[in-house]
């Protein structure tokens, strides 16, 4: 579990999978406490340097997408799992949205007709079932 303090100030424990936990305690080293992300001088990383880095690292990797910024890396959160079928709720939970209708903004699928109700009423209808 990692603890996040978000938005006012609001501290929030968060579930890490095995893989991402052990990548943070190799970051982290022997500290308990203090930010994961540190700047140049052991600092908390600001936005500016987060978009500095990722920009550096999306380079290194040969990634040509203009105008990287740490924020695609929540739009592919949230995105992913929409796709993936996770319930419009449990994404709203794990994105820490306060209203439905800020998940509802990364839906890009949301246009697509398959999966319309009235679609997904008729497959249901046609089914037999």
């Amino acid at each position: 579990m990692l603890k996040v303090r978000g938005k006012g100030g609001k501290v929030v424990l968060v579930p890490l999978p095995p893989a991402v936990g052990r990548a943070i305690d190799r970051s982290v080293d022997e500290r308990d406490d203090g930010p994961i992300l540190r700047n140049s001088r052991g600092g908390r990383m600001d936005r500016h340097a987060a978009t500095r880095r990722l920009r550096h690292l999306a380079e290194t990797a040969d990634l040509r997408i203009p105008k990287m910024h740490p924020h695609m890396l929540r739009h592919t959160f949230v995105t992913t799992m929409l796709d993936a079928g996770v319930s419009l709720r449990d994404v709203q939970i794990a994105a820490r949205h306060a209203d439905p209708r800020t998940t509802i903004r990364y839906d890009r699928a949301r246009k697509n007709l398959d999966r319309h109700p009235n679609y997904i009423l008729a497959a249901f209808m046609a089914s037999g079932t």
